[in-house]
Order: C-alpha cells, then sequence, then structure tokens
C-alpha cells in the first residue's frame, strides 16, 4: 500500500544517570549475584533520571532534537501525543508543556495518552493517522518514561528512564522513512497493572511471557509481514519492545529474524526498559544507523495488553538529517 505519512525528525532524550547491576545488588542487600543477573536479564546497567528530570523533560529534550533534525519551525507542528506511565500530573497534560517548551503557540491538538509501554506507539498511530487524513500538516509523537519499580521486586533491576520523539510529515519529499503500513492487536490479558494511587506497578511475574508479551508481539508482527506479502528475510531492521535483553532476542528467534537484524535497535542492555519511551529509543536507535532503501519492522508491546506494529522504509534524506542532533550511542556513552 502507498505510504499517506512519514517520519521527518526524530529524536531520543536518555538521562545521564546509571545504576549497574552490581549497585543495585549491593543496595538490595539479598546476597545475588550479579553476573547470574546480568545473564539473566541481559542488562547490565539502567538509566535513572536526576532530581530535576521526569517524563517532561525527558519529552522536551527529545522533542527539541526532533525539531532540530527535521529544521521545522515549532508553529508548523499541528498535534503533539505524550504516551507514558510517568505523566507529572495526574490532571494536567504532559503535551502541553511540551508544546509551550517548544513554542508551537495555541492552534494545535494535544493528548495526553497511557496503555502501559505501548503508549509512545498509539501516539505514533494517531498522529500519522491526523496527518494521512490532511487534518494536519506535521504532528509530533512522543513516548517517554520514568519508569518506576516496587522496592523489593525484580523490576528494580530493568526499570530505566527515556524516551523519544518522531515529527510526522506530509510532504513526501522531507521523509526520512515513510510509515507504509501499522495494525494492533489487542486483548485483556492483565499481566501487568497499577491501581489509583499507587507509586509502582505490581505484575504476574512469568505469566508476563507466552500469554501477554510473546503472544501479542508474534501475533502483530506476523500479521504485518502476511499483510505485505513479506517474510523476514526481506527486513533489514526490527525493533521489538524490551523488557529486558532476553525477550526480545527469544520473540525475534521465533518470527525468524537474526540477531543482527536485532542488533541496532537493541538498546536496553545500557538503559533498562523505558516503557513507553522503550521502542521509540529502539527506533531512534536504528534510524541513526539504518541506510537509504531500508526496510524496519517495529512492534511494541503494552501490558493489558496490546501491540502496535509498523512498516516503515527509509529514504536517501536520512544520513544528511540524522547529523543534525546527537545519536542514541552518544547519549548512551556517558
Amino acid at each position: 500500500m502507498a505510504a499517506t505519512a512519514g517520519i521527518i525528525g526524530y529524536g531520543a532524550s536518555i538521562p545521564m544517570g546509571r545504576l549497574s547491576i552490581e549497585d543495585i545488588a549491593t543496595r538490595r542487600g539479598r546476597g545475588e549475584n550479579p553476573e547470574e543477573l546480568k545473564k539473566g536479564f541481559r542488562i547490565t546497567s539502567k538509566a535513572v533520571p536526576g532530581s530535576d528530570e521526569d517524563t517532561a523533560t525527558i519529552a522536551i529534550e527529545a522533542a527539541k532534537r526532533a525539531v532540530q533534525r527535521a529544521d521545522i519551525n515549532a508553529t508548523e507542528i499541528g498535534a503533539i501525543t505524550v504516551g507514558s506511565e510517568s505523566h507529572p500530573y495526574a490532571v494536567k497534560p504532559t503535551a502541553t508543556i511540551v508544546g509551550e517548551a517548544l513554542g508551537v503557540g495555541n492552534d494545535y491538538h494535544a493528548a495526553d495518552l497511557e496503555f502501559a509501554c505501548k503508549a509512545g506507539t498509539a501516539g505514533l498511530q494517531f498522529v500519522a493517522a491526523m496527518v494521512a487524513a490532511r487534518q494536519i500538516k506535521i504532528g509530533l509523537a512522543i513516548g517517554a518514561d520514568c519508569s518506576q519499580s516496587r522496592h523489593g521486586d525484580a523490576l528494580e533491576y530493568t526499570a530505566g528512564a527515556g524516551g523519544a520523539a518522531f515529527l510526522i510529515g506530509q510532504k513526501k519529499g522531507d521523509w526520512i522513512a515513510s510509515i507504509d503500513d501499522t495494525l494492533s492487536v489487542s486483548s485483556d490479558t492483565p499481566d501487568f497493572w497499577r491501581h489509583a494511587h499507587e507509586d509502582a506497578p505490581r505484575h504476574a511475574e512469568r505469566f508476563t511471557g507466552e500469554p501477554a508479551y510473546f503472544k501479542h508481539v508474534l501475533l502483530a508482527t506476523t500479521r504485518l509481514l502476511e499483510r505485505n506479502n513479506l517474510e523476514p528475510k526481506d527486513i533489514h531492521h526490527v525493533v521489538f519492545h524490551m523488557p529486558n535483553g532476553k525477550f526480545p532476542r527469544l520473540a525475534a528467534k521465533r518470527l525468524g529474524f537474526s540477531e543482527s537484524q536485532l542488533k541496532a535497535g537493541l538498546v536496553v542492555e545500557t538503559m533498562g526498559n523505558a516503557y513507553s519511551g522503550m521502542v521509540p529509543v529502539g527506533l531512534s536507535s536504528v534510524l541513526d544507523q539504518a541506510r537509504a532503501n531500508q526496510r524496519i519492522v517495529v512492534t511494541s508491546y503494552g501490558s493489558g495488553a496490546g501491540s502496535d506494529a509498523f512498516l516503515l522504509t527509509t529514504t536517501d534524506k536520512l544520513a544528511a538529517v540524522r547529523r543534525r542532533a546527537e545519536r542514541v550511542q552518544e547519549l548512551l556513552a556517558v
């Protein structure tokens, strides 16, 4: 199918603070073996926000890089969505904070989204649909989180922070990657949740694997490939949600993708799981490295549960545009 919207700019933001698996194990004081933990989670460290950082500041920084790469005036933005599990306010939008910081003005649609770890990609779908419908010329979709974890929970080792922003536009000549197709799958699978007034989520431990993460990620990716008459060998890069370093590798193997196809977007090992910001940062890392005319498959996962899958194709504008702002690997190398 012909693409009707495309990415014209992108940017990521990852806090500079880091906690290593060894640091966390020492502070927990339970005699846990860091080497065994690193093998199990396939994570060596996680990014942690400073006292002056939150989802809004991460979203703003990522959005500024996206605007810088797209080389547009922020007043051209007609919609802003921010997907997150950790919006600073229970009642007050993060999207308007981003709009004010960018100097967008007043003529734009704003929405905060929440769907566990896939709220960022849900926003990408919404904004792309608004662009395709010619309701707006340019829209901004952000996924960002300062992930929460309960003290003593295994999530203390994996819950990180970060996010990324994508500017979606109508004009084909500005695209660095076309959005060729997208679809979603959903079910009422309660594998991970946080009740109102609770500070951190709870999860159904191993139940979060097969009936939750793998069912949705594999189903969405398979349907996307089938709908576009593609096979794994036809794809250059693939990004799956990364709750740890193990799950995306297993998903890729089951679907027939190689480690090399997964490598460029596999950023969880040194920054941890940034929840709604995880897949967006992974996609940003791929765009930092991909060549022109390469196909990218992106599949998010959000507990509760659902997946959004995308098929993208890079253009020859990508190489020039990505040089305009810091790349993900630079943000990770602190």
